[in-house]
């Protein structure tokens, strides 16, 4: 009998009842603005900047309404503005070179290695030719590269990091949360990400000048004192007046949502990489697709999990991913040639002016990729790994005939 699977791949754990609770009292009491305050009360988006900031283990953060906002407001605060280059991935997803656009500047994209990281000797070439100061590093999928021989070889040249953390919240590389190494973190709180509350955004940082000039970008109305872990007064004074209102704040509404998560996320990230392991096991050892192996200093969140079918051409793997999709498995292509929901690849964004980037090409012409939510068992998990590696099984015995 054809096994199949039955499940959802775009539906997520109920809230927990705490943040329906919380949610039910900020709707009625009204004050859904992050400034509106009755007399001594603080905002829950306030709590939850003082509550993620003592969760990373920084000293600022700023709650925004998207990953793209906090991304943008990051290049803003750093002064990135038209005529700039900002060295980024090439594979990513499109709103990390939307925020690079959105403040007039230009992306640089640095290849991608068969590890689904960063390639550190294009990198360093094209610091030295751009002659670019900012790294926009995007942890995409949830895969960290050398985080240490990153950060070296962006220090002795003087390039500043922004982190793109909205995979990797709650990730570490060795020791260190991901998000602790550059000068500016970056996360998301969309719907498909490590906590939901449908749109939203965190920046991070430790440098107060960063943090003032983040919040006032933001949209603070003067009010900047209420922000949860704003820096002190005179560190707004020489900025106050040539910051522009972005009018990116986040709502108490969703910051209310995103408390009760953020006391799980840990939990969560645990379950979620236990489910990336049962896929995992299940496609090890399957002869014709490649899985992605993971470094022993990588604490990654496994709410996706990524492997290539190098053996196979365009149109079988297009075949591939059809019959797994009639046996209920969705699996997503980065090797297609038009971009469809929510992947594309550097080549589709025009706008970016992309250079041909034949080795990124070449990994992502066999990339599949497949969403874990929580909501699957670890049972299913196993069924999804064997659907897939039936699939890939005929495949290769196809390609053998």
């Amino acid at each position: 009998m054809t096994e199949r699977f039955t499940g959802s791949f775009t539906q997520q754990l109920p809230l927990p009842e705490a943040s329906i609770r919380a949610a039910e009292a900020v709707l009625r009491h009204g004050r859904l603005h992050r400034y509106n305050l009755a007399p001594g009360e603080v905002s829950e988006t306030s709590l939850l900047e003082q509550e993620f900031a003592a969760w990373l283990g920084v000293e600022h953060c700023l709650a925004v309404a998207s990953g793209g906002q906090a991304m943008s407001i990051a290049l803003r605060a750093l002064g990135v503005g038209p005529g700039d280059v900002v060295l980024t991935n090439a594979f990513t997803l499109a709103p990390v070179p939307g925020a690079v656009a959105a403040v007039g500047a230009q992306s640089a994209f640095v290849q991608t290695t068969a590890d689904l990281t960063i390639d550190m000797d294009h990198l360093r070439a094209l610091i030295a030719e751009t002659g670019s100061r900012t790294r926009l590093l995007s942890h995409m999928r949830g895969h960290l590269c050398d985080m240490s021989m990153l950060m070296a070889l962006c220090d002795a040249a003087g390039v500043r990091v922004i982190e793109d953390c909205a995979h990797t919240m709650g990730a570490y590389w060795g020791d260190t949360p991901s998000g602790r190494f550059g000068l500016i973190a970056c996360y998301s709180t969309q719907t498909y990400k490590h906590m939901n509350s449908g749109e939203g955004g965190i920046l991070a940082t430790n440098d107060p000048t960063i943090a003032a000039k983040a919040i006032l970008l933001s949209g603070s109305y003067m009010l900047y004192a209420r922000n949860g872990t704003a820096p002190p007064a005179e560190h707004f004074e020489g900025l106050k007046y040539d910051a522009p209102n972005m009018s990116a704040r986040m709502d108490n509404l969703r910051a209310a949502i995103l408390r009760p998560q953020l006391a799980r996320l840990d939990a969560d990230c645990a379950a979620w990489t236990a489910r990336y392991r049962a896929v995992e096991a299940g496609l090890r050892g399957v002869p014709g697709r490649t899985l992605i192996e993971r470094p022993e200093e990588e604490g990654f969140v496994g709410s996706s999990i990524q492997f290539r079918l190098p053996d196979l051409r365009d149109h079988e793997i297009e075949a591939f991913v059809e019959a797994c999709r009639a046996r209920g498995v969705e699996l997503k292509w980065f090797g297609a040639a038009a971009p469809a929901g929510f992947t594309s690849t550097y080549a589709h964004w025009h706008y970016a002016a992309p250079m041909p980037l034949p080795q990124t090409d070449k990994v992502l012409a066999s990339l599949m990729d497949m969403r874990i939510p929580l909501t699957f068992s670890l049972e299913d998990c196993a069924l999804i790994a064997r659907i897939i590696a039936d699939e890939v099984r005929k495949r290769a015995a196809q390609v053998v005939d």
